[in-house]
């Protein structure tokens, strides 16, 4: 087993058309890297892990529990398990890494 992980060399899994991750686990989270093609939506949804994330590339906008915010790279966000939220690109696509907790068993592929 290696500690270290290379997200050049993980395959990508299909969240939604238009929207990928790449995801990486130990026992109690998981990261999952996630690019959202331009003009592209991750729809609102909940699911009761925490999650946390910043934006890494491009620009996204994302809704949390009513709040609506344009996030470019180094801007982060809570959120708590339970709590809908969305994200959305317009002309730009964006880049982000989340952490999740407890792990999401459905993103292990």
């Amino acid at each position: 087993m290696s500690y270290f992980k290379d997200a050049d060399a993980r395959e990508s899994k299909e969240l939604i058309e238009g929207a990928r991750t790449q995801t990486f686990w130990g026992d109690n989270m998981l990261l999952s890297l996630v690019s959202i093609d331009a003009n592209s939506e991750v729809p609102n949804h909940t699911h009761p892990h925490e999650q946390a994330g910043i934006v890494i590339e491009g620009e996204l906008e994302m809704g949390i529990g009513g709040e609506v915010k344009t996030l470019k790279p180094g801007d982060m966000y809570i959120i708590p398990g339970n709590i809908e939220h969305y994200a959305k690109c317009g002309d730009i696509p964006a880049k982000a890494l989340d952490v999740f907790s407890p792990v999401r068993e459905e993103f292990k592929y």
